[in-house]
């Protein structure tokens, strides 16, 4: 039996969550945009007062580890890191991706393929493909989308693509074989299948070393109004 605390920051969307073998606890989610400075540490507050007084002792802490928002990431394994270090138990950290497809497995049949796509700017966006199994297909990409993208892989198999980044490419890929899902997100409570099996595996990462998989360099831009 293993209890875990779930983080997930790499979009818009914050989430946290308590889980006992898989099985949600307590869950707290807010949609309304980038506000995970002030909202992770209330959500983990909230939940560690719960399991206090339930007496639930937390066998580790698991991370969205992206890519995705370069602050969401910073802040969600900040948080995780912090609580790993401090309550001196493992840090299990889960690619933002996989936990999309894990997620969307359900809606695909054995030959279709699921693209999680998380949005990178303009018409970029970070990609992985995976079939129903979760094995990866094509590994994470920042692709620019096109007329034309993806279609080797249309051309044999039905794709589902979902996430926010795949909202704004809905436009560009018209094949046939491409399939959207909308209003699709990564969320802590997404993770709980995925975060049980790495901590039954004891695939634990480095509290001292980690780092979010970012994929991109950040660029800090300078407002326009700023500009001599």
């Amino acid at each position: 039996m293993c209890t875990l605390l779930a983080i997930e920051t790499s979009t818009p969307v914050c989430s946290c969550t308590l889980s006992r073998n898989g099985e949600t606890l307590m869950n707290k989610e807010n949609y309304e945009g980038r506000s995970h400075a002030s909202l992770l540490g209330l959500f983990v507050h909230e939940i560690m007062e719960y399991a206090r007084q339930q007496h639930i002792r937390i066998d580790a802490i698991a991370v969205s580890s992206g890519p995705g928002s370069y602050t969401g990431l910073r802040i969600g394994v900040s948080e995780a890191k912090g609580l790993s270090y401090g309550l001196d138990i493992p840090l299990i950290a889960i690619p933002t991706a996989r936990i999309m497809a894990s997620m969307m497995k359900g809606n695909a049949d054995e030959d279709t393929l699921l693209c999680p796509m998380i949005d990178a700017r303009r018409m970029e966006v970070y990609a992985t493909f995976f079939d129903r199994s979760l094995n990866v297909i094509r590994e994470t990409s920042a692709d620019i989308v096109e007329e034309g993208s993806y279609t080797d892989l249309l051309e044999k198999r039905k794709i589902i693509f979902f996430g926010n980044g795949a909202e704004k490419c809905r436009s560009v890929i018209t094949h046939a074989n491409a399939l959207f899902f909308d209003d699709i997100h990564p969320l802590a409570s997404g993770m709980a299948p995925l975060a049980k099996k790495a901590f039954t595996d004891k695939a634990f990462v480095d509290v001292a070393y980690f780092e979010p998989f970012y994929l991109k360099e950040f660029i800090a831009t300078v407002p326009r109004n700023k500009v001599l």
